[in-house]
């Protein structure tokens, strides 16, 4: 079975977030585990940089608006945190655009607004 491209970095970004929802719990505003994974990232080493801008084209005319990344981790990984009793469709398609919008290939998903982390991961394929 062939390796899922930067295996080893969403399983690091996974494991943070697993130790933050571990202290914290559910119940909190997003703010809350954004704070407290910039904590878990440099205690682990994890490279980050946080609330991205990321600019929108439209037929290559640059937008006015962006979007904005909680997180971007590893420089090739897209973050997004959640704080919801339940993801929903527009959640993925949100990480999705985000992808689109970066360049990167690999993004994240990561709710604590369950009793249990959750978290799913999205890649899209750079092929046109």
């Amino acid at each position: 079975m062939k390796d899922f491209q930067y295996k080893d970095e969403t399983y690091s970004i996974i494991g943070a977030a697993m130790e933050v929802h571990s202290v914290l719990g559910c119940g909190f505003l997003e703010g809350v585990y954004h704070d407290a994974l910039i904590i878990e990232f440099e205690k682990r080493k994890i490279p980050y940089k946080h609330e991205v801008a990321l600019p929108i084209k439209y037929k290559n005319v640059l937008l006015s608006k962006n979007y904005f990344a909680d997180f971007i981790c590893y420089s090739n990984v897209v973050v997004e945190i959640k704080a919801v009793s339940e993801l929903a469709s527009e959640h993925s398609s949100q990480v999705l655009n985000y992808l689109k919008a970066s360049g990167l290939t690999v993004g994240l998903i990561l709710n604590f607004g369950t009793t249990s982390l959750e978290h799913r991961r999205f890649a899209l394929s750079n092929d046109k």
